[in-house]
């Protein structure tokens, strides 16, 4: 079994839309693309290598497969590329897109169904990165075993949000955190539960 890791960029108030330009999502009329790019520094590109540096494969809702196939044939020399380009991409899509970028394949059928079978079989661990949508499906369906969250120093106030209504309430364990010279928050989170409540009242 292979576990199912969601990294994500966040702002302080919990928004994942279009973190890497303005064109990368201007659904609802988003006018914050861009938001993490003036934060980056050596530190994070050191992190986010290590995580490229283990072999995986991608997990990719539609809108970021098109982003991600776009650009990461035609950059071969970014820092990432080859790992990205070389694993396998499965594309969880209601439509049956031709999947032109190397090494992809549609998930058929139910979405949350076909990624749970994928996670009992042999392989590398299975990377989600943006897919917002998708994240939803698989929150409601308890398949995330893992999250790589970065958490940026700012609040927007509107777009899309990584835990949004219908998240199935749960409890984390950190595992692991870092901090940029930027103060990006790089947390590695595990489910933990269900949520234990109590009270700071004396009797």
């Amino acid at each position: 079994m292979r576990k199912l890791i969601v990294s994500t960029f966040l702002t302080l108030d919990g928004v994942m839309q279009a973190p890497g330009g303005p064109e990368e999502d201007n659904s609802g009329g988003f006018a914050h693309g861009g938001w993490s790019v003036n934060y980056w520094d050596e530190q994070m590109g050191q992190i986010m290598g290590e995580a490229m540096s283990t072999p995986f494969d991608l997990v990719l809702g539609r809108k970021t497969y098109d982003i991600f196939a776009a650009h990461w044939p035609r950059a071969t020399d970014d820092p990432g590329a080859k790992p990205l380009n070389d694993a396998t991409k499965y594309v969880a899509s209601r439509s049956h897109p031709k999947l032109e970028w190397s090494n992809s394949v549609l998930i058929e059928g139910d979405a949350a169904v076909g990624i749970a079978a994928l996670k009992q079989q042999d392989g590398p661990d299975l990377q989600v990165h943006g897919s917002g949508n998708l994240i939803q499906t698989l929150l409601r369906h308890n398949l995330v075993d893992q999250y790589n969250l970065w958490v940026f120093p700012l609040v927007i106030g509107s777009g899309k949000r990584l835990f949004s209504e219908g998240t199935v309430p749960g409890g984390l364990k950190l595992v692991d955190n870092k901090v940029s010279t930027t103060g990006v928050m790089i947390g590695t989170y595990a489910p933990a539960g269900e949520i234990v409540t109590g009270s700071f009242a004396l009797d």
